[in-house]
């Protein structure tokens, strides 16, 4: 027991954590992504009622001891339906994130090391998908692929893999002319091992950053998408479909809307404060200069 906490303690004293920790705003959103993590993982399994099975004897119940969230108009119970639900969004926005990271830093991998015509060619497919709004683009994939979670994961992926592969392309640009990097191509090592050992350590700050901050945004589009119901179908648990459901009761049952929402604005909320907070760890000089109102001492 004690071996292991001496083993762990270099990564509790890790100075990039200890910033962290003293952020507050940081370790609410932290606290805030948990708890909706811990939500999805044990609450279907600690609910007594099926997110998916009828009970039209009970629609519409307003919030009580049985029903802490109350149910809807299929008398399901809402707080068993939220829970399952933070599975499938918590899980589409951290897959969607996965493959957007993936592609866009092997894209701008390649571009940015590479360069020559290899790295126009790429970019200049980067700007014709940048010059589509995200969201409207997706909502045009979805669409034509048609209405499933599957889809909606392949939409979502497709059009948010530019902005790692810029971000990764400019950092390696910069990084390739370091005197390290050049000594380590003189020595006569070959390119795989020169990206793994020496670019790719360099340039994973600003992807880890700019990952947890999309987290929010992936969560806020797969929403979007499924209650316009391209996403999740009926009787499928998910929080953009569950609003979609619910506004039709928006004068007798408002917790049908009330619930779903305020677990979209929650993880949303905590994704982006996480984000702000890791941005803020991995860049010191950024936080001091925010601080000061944009001005470097």
């Amino acid at each position: 027991m004690r071996s292991t906490l001496e083993r762990c303690r270099p990564i509790v004293e890790h100075p990039t954590l200890r910033t962290l920790a003293r952020n507050r705003a940081a370790v609410a959103g932290a606290v805030v992504v948990a708890g909706l993590a811990v939500l999805a993982a044990v609450g279907p399994v600690l609910s007594p009622y099926d997110p998916t099975a009828q009970d039209l004897a009970n629609r519409l119940r307003s919030p009580s001891l049985a029903h802490p969230l109350g149910t809807d108009q299929l008398g399901r119970d809402v707080a068993t339906r939220l829970a399952a639900g933070a599975r499938v969004s918590l899980g589409i926005a951290l897959l969607v994130t996965g493959i957007r990271l993936a592609l866009g830093v092997s894209v701008g991998l390649v571009a940015g090391y590479v360069g020559g015509w290899v790295d126009e060619v790429l970019m200049r497919v980067v700007d014709v998908l940048l010059a589509f709004p995200g969201i409207v683009l997706a909502l045009v994939v979805a669409g034509v692929a048609g209405p499933s979670l599957r889809n909606l994961v392949l939409a979502l992926a497709a059009v948010g893999w530019t902005t790692y592969a810029r971000v990764v392309r400019s950092s390696v640009l910069e990084v390739r002319e370091r005197a390290f990097v050049k000594a380590s191509r003189l020595t006569g090592a070959p390119r795989r091992r020169v990206i793994r050992r020496h670019v790719l350590p360099t340039v994973a700050g600003p992807v880890v950053v700019l990952a947890t901050l999309d987290l929010g945004g992936v969560i806020l589009a797969t929403a979007g998408l499924s209650f316009l119901g391209l996403g999740a179908q009926p009787p499928a648990p998910e929080w953009g479909t569950m609003l979609a459901t619910g506004r039709h009761h928006l004068r007798d049952a408002t917790w049908l809307v009330n619930a779903p929402g305020l677990a979209i604005v929650c993880a949303v909320l905590g994704a982006n404060l996480l984000g702000d907070g890791v941005r803020d760890a991995l860049d010191p000089e950024g936080e001091i200069e925010r601080k000061s109102g944009g001005r470097r001492r």
